[in-house]
């Protein structure tokens, strides 16, 4: 255990020296690793974006029908 938080001090030190961005997706990857520990899942910017947009193509009434909502969902919760 201590030779892994070895390396993560030292990984953590050499991301500050990283860009913003690539810092920011360090940040997220590791707060998702942590709700999977927790149990609980925290979605992504992108994720509630790509969220809004189906949702105003359903309400523009694009997208899947009922029907193909319905399978996904089911396919999804036998995950």
């Amino acid at each position: 255990m201590a030779a892994m938080t070895s390396k993560l001090k030292e990984l953590v030190e050499r991301a500050e020296a990283w860009p913003e961005s690539a810092q920011a997706e360090l940040v997220e990857l590791g707060l998702e690793i942590e709700a999977e520990q927790q149990g609980v899942y925290h979605a992504s910017a992108d994720e509630l974006a790509a969220i809004d947009q189906a949702l105003a193509e359903l309400d523009r009434g694009e997208g899947v029908s009922q029907a193909d909502a319905e399978a996904i969902f089911a396919k999804l919760r036998r995950a």
